[in-house]
């Protein structure tokens, strides 16, 4: 098994003369990745079809446009993103004062990313990292080593220092423990949230920064003057692309009572009407193990077993080796899209995150019930609202706990490189993505200046004094108190400055 802590000393030693070259000669390396990722496409969406299952459609669509659209962006964003910037002034009194933030790499960072979005999630952290100064480790899922090999192979366009960017294949439950124990700057994980506090927990010793991408149960609140037919679709899209394997998916539906007789009739007959298989035109994809399909079928059964029924399900089909495929309980690795209603508090379509294409509908009576059920969950991570009111939309949206609420859409914000990613509760810590995601990959430095001509020392150093005491309290004065009093401590705070001027302070 590779050294991990011998791979970020290397890296640490790239990463000097990688923080050397300027922006402008970073980004032209970077701008060669995009042509060579081009030129790749047909591997990568090969690569995600055979490791993860995925349709080539989702392949495409949610992997490689994302990525295309990533590169040009955090090219021309990034010099902004890690420019020195003055900050304004925070009041007159301290007018002699300048701060200027800096931007530097926080050095080796670690990325230990997921096989449900193998490519996108960890290739647009890379180039973050990379495009802001810092030598890269990554580690790709178990079960998709092939994406961590093939963005190997793209970033060797850029010509990088030797051991600048390394991809390390080790088993998931080592990795955390190694990059860490090893010596990284920085980690970065997109996983469960069960695994995200054990990695806190470990980091905890060494203070370690940390971006934590974990868990979601998204909520999709369907009002009543939503257009029903455009809202089912996109929920279908946003609940059973993957196979339901997106942490960003629906799984909850609250739909207003007026309008959900309707929704559960369309919903159940697009359902039906969806074609599982590894075709182009197939829309279902099966789940990427047993192990997966197992805890699915777990906690539908679960549900079932508490009260909830199977308003809608999609139809098993023939699998090329002549069985049928896509039940609860065959061998296959498809699971067939499952609709619940009757759902409460308690079950795991509630409580926890399903990682596979099942939701559950429930009807709400008003805007605060559809809030209140929305917020009903540990995570926050993705929300949506579907209607055709633009200002009741936002008004919603602002309600609802999540990273990120989209209107009459789901799941895509993540395929946007300008849209900040990233949840609180259980669905984790930090952004990734859009500019505060690029600011994670940087840290932060505030430089404070003094312009003030001809000065000796500042006011408030020692010797401690009477003036120096007055002076204080009139700066509180002049900040905080009436006209009458700003006005009466100017003298105190006009012998407060003087000090500034005085060699030894005034000892009285």
């Amino acid at each position: 098994m590779q050294d991990i802590s011998i791979l970020i000393e290397k890296a640490r030693q790239a990463q000097k003369q990688w923080a050397k070259f300027s922006y402008s000669e970073r980004a032209k390396c970077i701008k060669k990745v995009g042509r060579s990722l081009n030129e790749k496409r047909d591997e990568i969406i090969e690569i995600i079809q055979r490791e993860n299952g995925k349709l080539a459609v989702d392949a495409l669509a949610s992997e490689l446009v994302p990525a295309f659209m990533a590169v040009p962006y955090y090219i021309k964003k990034g010099k902004h993103l890690c420019m020195p910037h003055k900050l304004g002034g925070g009041n007159l009194l301290m007018f002699f004062k300048t701060s200027t933030m800096t931007y530097e790499p926080w050095g080796v960072v670690g990325i230990i990313s997921p096989w449900n979005y193998p490519f996108s999630i960890p290739f647009s952290e890379v180039i973050m990292a990379l495009l802001a100064g810092n030598a890269v480790i990554l580690k790709t899922a178990t079960l998709t080593p092939g994406a961590g090999r093939v963005i190997s192979e793209i970033l060797e366009a850029a010509n990088l220092p030797q051991g600048l960017f390394v991809n390390v294949e080790i088993p998931g439950n080592e990795a955390g423990a190694a990059f860490i124990g090893g010596g990284i700057d920085k980690l970065f994980f997109t996983g469960s949230t069960a695994v995200g506090k054990k990695l806190m927990a470990q980091a905890a010793e060494r203070l370690l920064p940390m971006t934590l991408e974990l868990g979601g149960a998204d909520a999709a609140i369907v009002c009543k003057d939503a257009d029903i037919n455009r809202a089912v679709s996109g929920i279908i899209w946003g609940a059973f692309s993957n196979a339901g394997q997106s942490c960003g998916g629906v799984q909850r539906v609250f739909v207003h009572k007026d309008k959900y007789d309707k929704f559960i009739e369309i919903i159940k007959e697009k359902v039906e009407a969806l074609r599982p298989g590894n075709e182009i035109s197939c829309d279902l994809s099966r789940l990427i193990s047993i192990r997966g399909k197992e805890e699915v079928c777990k906690q539908v059964k679960e549900c079932l077993a508490k009260g909830a029924e199977i308003a809608a399900q999609s139809k098993a089909f023939t699998a090329p080796d002549g069985k049928a495929a896509g039940s609860l309980d065959d061998e296959s690795l498809f699971v067939p899209v499952i609709v619940l209603t009757g759902i409460k508090a308690g079950m795991p379509i509630f409580d926890d995150e399903i990682f596979g294409p099942v939701i559950g509908v429930l009807p709400f009576n008003d805007d605060e019930q559809a809030i209140a059920l929305a917020n009903a969950s540990p995570y926050a991570l993705n929300g949506s609202v579907w209607t055709r009111n633009k200002k009741q939309a936002k008004k919603l949206a602002a309600l609802i706990h999540a990273g990120s609420v989209m209107i009459n859409d789901h799941l895509m914000s993540h395929g946007l490189a300008q849209a900040v990613w990233g949840g609180y509760g259980a669905s984790g810590i930090g952004k990734t993505h859009g500019e505060l995601g690029f600011r994670e990959m940087l840290k932060t430095k505030v430089i404070i200046g003094d312009i003030l001509p001809g000065a000796k020392r500042q006011p408030w150093w020692q010797p401690y004094s009477q003036k120096l005491y007055k002076g204080l309290l009139a700066l509180g004065d002049v900040l905080s108190a009436p006209l009458f009093k700003k006005i009466a401590a100017l003298p105190a705070l006009i012998k407060f400055f003087l000090l500034a001027w005085s060699k030894n302070g005034d000892k009285s």
